[in-house]
């Protein structure tokens, strides 16, 4: 039977273009995507679930039951937020979600975007909230895996949602298509941990806890 997912954060460079993979893949997975904002579905077997916000309320009244798998791939720049508004808007969403998602799935898995270094006592605050954030799925009751990637490079026209990044990967695509060459351990692309993601949820358990960077590829091309 084709995998049921819910991805969350579809409408970020990464969840983008995890999407696209998952459309892609010929086992033709199925796909929901939770969003706050409206979302056109690309494609029959994409439905949207639209809440106003990830509040506990408003995901209390949804049915998030059947799910193989959530991918997780939300989250905010931490520029120009204080540590409190981007531990909410990192830790505190995703707490909820996963809540919600573990209430419906008992036993769930959840595969989660964090980043590369993170630490939950780490001296730098993003990386230091992305290390908090790796420690919900578990406290929720939810097998999981955190990925970490470095630098990640869009390679299936993903589009950013910041005006400022779209001019950067523009500018800078050829450099960071030399990058990932040279530096396969501090980079990955876009298609490249969508692949991993799909590849995980196929494997099944035991899941590992944590994919570096270098082993999204691995995975990916499994």
């Amino acid at each position: 039977m084709a995998l049921n997912i819910l991805l969350v954060g579809a409408t970020g460079l990464v969840g983008q273009g995890v999407l696209k993979v998952l459309l892609q893949d010929p086992g033709e997975p199925q796909v929901t995507v939770l969003v706050r904002r409206p979302f056109p579905a690309a494609s029959p077997r994409v439905r949207v679930i639209q809440v106003a916000d990830f509040s506990t309320a408003a995901l209390e009244r949804l049915d998030l039951g059947g799910f193989d798998a959530c991918l997780y791939c939300a989250g905010p720049l931490p520029q120009l937020l204080s540590e409190e508004a981007y531990r909410e808007a990192t830790v505190g969403v995703l707490e909820r979600v996963s809540t919600a998602f573990a209430r419906a799935n008992p036993g769930g898995y959840l595969v989660y975007v964090s980043g590369a270094a993170a630490d939950a006592g780490s001296r730098w605050m993003p990386l230091r909230v992305k290390g908090q954030a790796e420690q919900v799925p578990a406290r929720v009751g939810l097998a999981s895996t955190c990925l970490r990637p470095g630098g990640i490079r869009p390679t299936q026209g993903e589009r950013s949602p910041h005006r400022f990044r779209r001019g950067i990967y523009r500018l800078g695509a050829p450099v960071l298509a030399l990058a990932e060459k040279l530096m396969p351990g501090s980079f990955t692309t876009t298609e490249a941990l969508g692949r991993c993601m799909l590849a995980l949820v196929r494997a099944g358990a035991p899941y590992p806890p944590i994919v570096e960077n270098r082993q999204i590829s691995a995975f990916a091309s499994r």
